[in-house]
């Protein structure tokens, strides 16, 4: 019997040399680390899952309240909670092996170089594990507090020496919190890196007015959700011109056509995250509902959208 050639549009796209089955991703931080949601969304519907920040140690994070709510989006200032990279090898990467078609990012940060190296070593010895995606959004505190994603010579040093060590594809993912995300980007990549994702959380405040207090008790935290896409889509749109590497855009994406715009601008891929809090589903929605958006506008190939935006 001759077999009937495949319908419907070509979801698949490529990062680094590794291939996914389609361009949504649940962003780290709000996906647990994979297997909270198993019995909620179906893992072999969406691109992959991003890991919680991976430690050296264990974290238990800041005091509360550590989330806020805000209009069009949340601030959050959990600090880093999680259970550190061993517990996560013994404890749930095993797990995670198990569920077919399950794809894992391993986010992964720290305060000094030793930290990270620590980190990608011990990952580096486990399977399971498509890329590692570099949280550069953390004070070195090696250098009085600087954060490595806000200085080019040390994000360049830093993306070189844990690239070096690496044994996967290496994402780095960057603070919008700088003068130019452009520049940050180039010195990513000019040191190795094989993607870029951006962009994590804005600085932000609110204030007790009765009180007089902050709202969170780490006064400040990262403001995430609706309220940053436009900004987000900008910055991915200039990091697309400046740099020849994929890139995963993410802020604010909650729709399918958010997700599409992403992508016109330049995104290879996008990256779900703080509408998960509101509905656990929304990353496979969000898949779903592009590969129905190809259909509608007869678009064959989802990775024909990627820079289609050119003005």
């Amino acid at each position: 019997m001759r077999q009937g050639k495949p319908t419907g549009p070509d979801m698949h796209v490529h990062i680094a040399g590794e291939t996914l089955r389609n361009p949504v991703i649940a962003a780290s931080g709000t996906f647990g680390y994979g297997v909270e949601f198993e019995e909620i969304v179906s893992l072999n519907r969406i691109g992959a899952f991003v890991t919680k920040g991976l430690s050296r140690a264990p974290m238990e994070g800041n005091a509360s309240p550590r989330i806020l709510e805000t209009a069009g989006g949340m601030i959050n200032a959990i600090g880093l909670q999680n259970i550190g990279v061993q517990a996560f090898l013994q404890d749930k990467l095993p797990h995670i092996r198990r569920i077919p078609g399950a794809t894992c990012i391993a986010n992964i940060f720290g305060y000094r170089l030793e930290d990270y190296f620590a980190v990608v070593r011990a990952l580096n010895k486990a399977e399971g594990i498509l890329f590692y995606e570099l949280n550069v959004s953390c004070p070195n505190t090696s250098e009085g507090g600087m954060v490595f994603g806000t200085d080019a010579h040390m994000l360049y040093e830093l993306v070189i020496k844990v690239k070096a060590i690496a044994q996967r594809p290496l994402i780095v993912k960057l603070s919008p919190n700088v003068t130019s995300i452009a520049n940050m980007a180039k010195a990513a990549v000019d040191a190795g890196a094989d993607a870029i994702s951006l962009v994590n959380t804005f600085v932000s405040l609110a204030i007790d007015i009765e009180t007089v207090q902050p709202r969170i008790a780490n006064i400040t935290g990262g403001l995430s959700g609706p309220a940053i896409k436009p900004i987000a889509l900008r910055m991915v749109h200039e990091v697309a011109r400046a740099v020849k590497v994929p890139i995963i855009g993410m802020g604010g994406i909650a729709t399918t056509e958010d997700a599409v715009e992403f992508l016109m601008a330049g995104a290879t891929a996008v990256q779900v995250g703080t509408a998960n809090f509101a509905d656990p589903r929304a990353t496979e929605n969000i898949a779903n509902g592009l590969r129905k958006w190809c259909v509608r506008h007869a678009v064959a190939r989802v990775s024909d959208l990627t820079g289609s935006f050119m003005p």
